[in-house]
């Protein structure tokens, strides 16, 4: 199973709009991450930085795949462009994937 690891500032003072917008998750958002393999997802704040984790039951590039290529990623995250900012990747539409310099399993 691969790792993947992104990183997302929130505007300041948007920090618990963002927590409530994760309460709130539409259904067809999870269902879009299941359909992509994305599976014990986490996502911890310090400050207004953000670092989010999840593993990948159908390897981290089918993943970025589905999402970049989804109508209702597109529309979550324009839903969340006013209380965060996240370096997407061009070549995928995903988040921008974090590189791995240590693991202890």
């Amino acid at each position: 199973m691969e790792r993947y690891a992104w990183k997302a500032i929130v505007h300041e003072g948007k920090l618990l709009e963002y927590k409530k917008r994760h309460d709130e998750i539409w259904e067809d958002m999870k269902s879009v991450l299941k359909e992509a393999g994305i599976c014990n997802y986490t996502i911890w704040s310090v400050g207004n930085e953000l670092f989010g984790y999840y593993e990948c039951e159908k390897g981290a590039e089918y993943a970025a795949k589905v999402q970049g290529k989804s109508p209702v990623v597109a529309k979550w995250n324009e839903y969340m462009k006013d209380v965060m900012t996240m370096a997407m990747d061009s070549q995928t539409g995903a988040q921008a994937k974090l590189e791995q310099v240590f693991y202890l399993p």
